[in-house]
Parts: C-alpha cells; sequence; structure tokens
C-alpha cells in the first residue's frame, strides 16, 4: 500500500480546502518544500501534489516550486491541478514528475486523454472527482452530468496508468473514505486505484490495504491537524 501524503499549494503556501472550496481553506506555515521535506525525511516515498492556482487558471503557475520539490526530496511525485494541454504535461515529465493527473480536461474531452496516454505512456493518471456518483469539473464547481463508472467504462481502454478516486462530499471532513464506491471503481478499472479523500484515523488505512486493485491512499488534513502521527503513517507505506 503506497501512502501519498498530500501538499496543496496556494500562493506558494501549503493550504487544505474543505469539500474543494476556496472560501472555506486553511493556511500552514510550513513552505511546500519544507513539507516535503518532512514527509522524506519520516520515511516516505510518494507524494501527491495539487497545483490550486493551477487549477484556478490552467497554468502550470508553481512548476518552479514543484521542481524543487522533486528535485530535493526525490520522492515519487503526482501532480495535479488545472493540466489541460499536452504542453504542460510535457513541462511536469521533463522535471522528473512521475505520473500527471488529469481531471476536467479528460473529463470533457475524452480525445484528450487518450492522447496524452498514447504520448506519455505510463504517466498518466486520472483523476475522478464525484459528488453522488457524478463526475464534477472545473474545481468541483460543476457536475458534468455524467456518472462516474459510464465514464470509467468508455475510457477504460485508453491506457491510463492510475485512477485517483475521491468523493467530494468526504474531502477535508476526515468522515473516512467512500469504501462502497471505491470498490466498485476499482472493480471495474484496468489500472490501479489510489483512493482519495476523507481519511481520518490509521483505520482507513488497514481498510484500504485489504481492497483488490488499490495500490495507495491519499492523506492530507489528517495529517496536517495531528489526526494521524507520521511516525505510525509511514509504519503503513510499503
Amino acid at each position: 500500500m503506497k501512502i501519498l501524503p498530500a501538499i496543496d499549494i496556494k500562493d506558494k503556501k501549503c493550504v487544505r480546502l474543505v469539500k474543494g472550496d476556496f472560501d472555506n481553506k486553511t493556511e500552514y506555515e510550513m513552505s511546500p518544500v519544507e513539507q516535503a521535506r518532512k514527509y522524506k525525511d519520516h520515511g516516505f516515498k510518494n507524494l501527491h501534489i495539487i497545483d490550486l492556482d493551477g487549477a484556478l487558471t490552467g497554468k502550470t503557475v508553481n512548476l518552479n516550486i514543484i521542481q524543487d520539490i522533486v528535485h530535493k526530496s526525490n520522492l515519487k511525485v503526482e501532480v495535479g491541478g488545472g493540466i489541460r494541454n499536452l504542453d504542460s504535461i510535457k513541462k511536469y515529465a521533463d522535471i522528473g514528475v512521475e505520473k500527471i493527473i488529469l481531471g476536467s480536461a479528460a473529463i470533457k474531452d475524452k480525445n484528450f486523454l487518450k492522447e496524452s496516454c498514447k504520448k506519455f505512456p505510463n504517466k498518466i493518471a486520472l483523476a475522478l472527482d464525484a459528488k453522488d456518483g457524478y463526475l464534477s469539473v472545473s474545481g468541483w464547481k460543476e457536475s458534468s452530468n455524467k456518472l462516474t463508472l459510464e465514464y470509467l467504462k468508455e475510457v477504460n481502454e485508453y491506457g491510463v496508468s492510475r485512477l485517483i478516486y475521491t468523493d467530494i462530499n468526504r474531502d477535508g471532513m476526515k468522515q473516512s473514505p467512500n469504501f462502497k464506491e471505491t470498490i466498485k471503481v476499482a472493480e471495474m478499472s484496468n489500472c490501479p486505484v489510489i483512493i482519495s479523500g476523507g481519511v481520518s484515523s490509521i483505520v482507513d488505512i488497514k481498510k484500504a490495504k485489504n481492497l483488490n486493485n488499490v495500490e495507495g491512499i491519499i492523506v492530507g488534513k489528517a495529517i496536517y491537524d495531528g489526526d494521524i502521527r507520521l511516525e505510525e503513517l509511514v509504519k503503513e507505506d510499503a
């Protein structure tokens, strides 16, 4: 089970949002680079980064910070947030990012997803951000009117290397992930799944370990708020 501590970057700071709401955010004192180094020092091997400025603008706003993190931490990094063209994917691939996460752009344009997987084999992760069974796009501000499982069925053969499934209603709430829906997604998916949203305790991590076709879990707010100790969490990382 891969444990992916999360860093969300906004205005060069680490922040956490509740249910993706930019008006409901907490800023943390430690810089993204310092936070990544802290994870590395504790023995973690993977890192999940979302460029929230990128999500808002559609540009690689924090590319330099992310490059710094990749080079200084030597962690396996996945990055998402406003990646809407092949040029942005290439920029991240060129600085050594392991997985580039496509979300809204891939949901809105399946051909973009298909082309990305073809041009960047084994680099593309697909974010399925769901609310009440339907995919959300544009920073979770609007529903795509597409059922999560229907969309997955349509793109399952494209060559995505990883799925990141988030239940928006759970994100930042620390009420445990939506395991029921995650299991459905994992059963259907041709590639391994990462669970995201709502992790509240080590119990959630242990539960995720027993699921088929689930390769990891993202932990964010529970770390920042001190609900899960890093020393305890890293023991589950393999």
